[in-house]
């Protein structure tokens, strides 16, 4: 079974829209009908999200000779959880005293991707916008802002 048919079947087994699923993983849906179609492949990132929503194994998605093994989300950490649902988010970041990063020390930044033991901010300094990836491991707390009306 091709890659797009194990993506397909697995959305629509978790009763999702090509909609829904461009949504969680932050692309158009016209990314998910093309990767439906085998038109075009997620990037690795990518499956590796998709396997988590949809319920797979990434070695599914890929192996050909690979049974269907159902993966629980509630085997995710709820830091994971809380990382994905913070996606595009206003945040302030504190660290750890050994891993203090002085560029996001009392700065709101936005959590641009989330990958396992990494996450990818975005944040103005000065005038220009810089985007940095950091190791979960320095982060002590995550604080949201307010978006502002």
């Amino acid at each position: 079974m091709s890659l797009g048919r194990k993506i397909a079947d697995a959305r629509k087994e978790k009763n999702l829209t090509q909609e829904q699923l461009a949504e969680l993983m932050s692309v158009t849906r016209q990314s998910i009908s093309r990767w439906e179609s085998d038109q075009s492949y997620p990037e690795m990132d990518k499956i590796v999200y998709l396997a988590e929503i949809l319920g797979v194994s990434c070695d599914y998605l890929l192996n050909d000779n690979c049974d269907k093994v159902e993966v629980k989300k509630e085997n995710s950490s709820a830091v994971t959880r809380l990382l994905y649902g913070s996606k595009g988010k206003k945040v302030k970041l504190s660290f750890y005293n050994d891993a203090i990063d002085y560029d996001l020390l009392n700065i709101t930044c936005v959590i641009e991707d989330f990958d396992g033991q990494w996450i990818n901010v975005q944040y103005t300094k000065g005038k220009k916008t810089e985007t940095k990836l950091l190791p979960i491991s320095s982060i002590l707390s995550i604080k949201y802002v307010k978006e502002e009306k």
